[in-house]
């Protein structure tokens, strides 16, 4: 593999290319899509996406998110969404990690990470259990739910509530919030602009409503804690505040949401692992990893280039967007021995990078949250569900949801 500045002499431009064309939003189901991964990822390093390249092995996705020739997506992604640059929309979207490069990134990233820090995580982790515990209450006698509806929607809100410092009487607004601004993260965004505006008007002035409160009245919250943080005489300003609460509402929400539905459906679909893990659930944290990589709700990392460069005998020019194809990259066999399997009792080589969460400089800030809440949830689970199994057709959220996630579930036990 060679990641090199580009002279275009002897190599192919990826426009010029004969490559395959990879639409994963079109597929029906995840098993489709991942066979289709494997056998783009087969025949070469590169499909071609709806907006530009996909990079699809392991190796190169790893080195391209610490190439520096590399950046996050920024507000070309919202810009190529339709987002207005007059709107609250791209204002809010402009201060959110995921969009910013450089200083200010670094800025912001050291200011909140003062705030999010794994004893505040670890603190939650009592309440988290109890949260899905209730849930499983709720349904464990009938033998059968809808897992989607009723135990993976409403079991992380009222945890990134918990942790921001958002009182319980607003959960179903809150709700409502994360599933509106998370059509902002959509390639159709533009399409959805008053919803959008109406709904980070509504969330901007809920929110700071609530910073007010705690300049005069500080708790042992995020929120508390973000406008104590400061570094080297800087503190967050309002405007970043309520970009920051937005953010850690749809990351908090929406993808450990659809993440514990996508590993519910993989355990459904291998019985026998379920029932190792019932046998060993000291396994429980491997059993999240490996479910994470197996079927992950987020699929790909987009990125822009800064300059030309080369993937896999191909040129990519400057300002492009390329997708980093994590979920292809995590079955990858030339870096994963038996990728293609799924196995709760895999030991890892040396050197392999779980890409589900990203990497390099955008790494998800949120990880360890998403890693606790969805290890509780799945000992919570396997300790309570005997005989875990499909009870009907599981139905993806329709494309293009920027999430991949289950709309509807059906399961039984026992």
């Amino acid at each position: 593999m060679a990641l090199a500045t580009c002279q275009h002499d002897g190599v192919t431009l990826f426009t010029d290319a004969d490559l395959p064309i990879l639409l994963p939003g079109a597929s029906p189901d995840t098993a489709t899509k991942r066979a289709a991964f494997d056998g783009a990822r087969h025949t070469g390093p590169l499909a071609r996406g709806l907006f530009g390249p996909i990079a699809l092995r392991h190796a190169d996705v790893v080195e391209l998110l610490r190439d520096r020739r590399m950046r996050g997506p920024g507000m070309d992604f919202a810009r190529l969404s339709g987002v207005p640059e007059d709107s609250r929309t791209w204002a809010r979207m402009q201060q959110i990690l995921l969009f910013m490069e450089g200083d200010d990134h670094h800025r912001l990233r050291r200011l909140v990470a003062k705030a999010f820090t794994p004893g505040a995580v670890e603190a939650l982790r009592p309440f988290t259990r109890a949260t899905i515990a209730r849930l499983v209450d709720a349904v464990v006698d009938d033998g059968r739910c809808d897992a989607a509806t009723a135990l993976c929607d409403p079991y992380p809100v009222p945890i990134i509530c918990a942790l921001v410092g958002v009182d319980h009487e607003h959960l179903a607004d809150m709700t409502r919030w994360a599933s509106a601004i998370l059509l902002s993260l959509s390639p159709t965004a533009g399409q959805h602009m008053d919803q959008l505006e109406r709904v980070h008007a509504e969330l901007d002035e809920h929110v700071s409503r609530l910073i007010e409160q705690r300049r005069i009245e500080p708790r042992d919250d995020l929120l508390s804690r973000l406008i104590a943080a400061e570094e080297a005489g800087d503190r967050l300003s309002s405007s970043e505040l309520l970009s920051v609460v937005t953010m850690m509402l749809v990351a908090g929400t929406d993808t450990t949401r659809n993440q514990l539905s996508n590993m519910i459906h993989t355990f459904a679909e291998h019985p026998d692992q379920w029932e190792i893990l019932r046998e060993r659930p000291e396994l429980v944290a491997n059993a999240v990893e490996e479910a994470i990589r197996w079927e992950p709700a987020t699929e790909a990392l987009p990125r822009m280039t800064l300059e030309d460069i080369e993937i896999g005998g191909h040129v990519v020019p400057a300002n492009t967007l390329v997708l980093l194809m994590s979920m292809s990259a995590n079955h990858d066999e030339s870096a994963l021995p038996g990728a293609g399997s799924f196995d709760i009792t895999r030991e890892t080589p040396a050197g392999w990078h779980l890409l589900t969460f990203g990497g390099g400089v955008h790494y998800c800030l949120g990880a360890n949250l998403a890693r606790m809440e969805l290890v509780e949830a799945l000992a919570e689970l396997s300790s309570r569900l005997p005989s875990l199994r499909l009870d009907g057709d599981a139905v993806l959220h329709p494309p293009p949801a920027p999430i991949s996630g289950y709309r509807s579930l059906p399961i039984a036990w026992g």
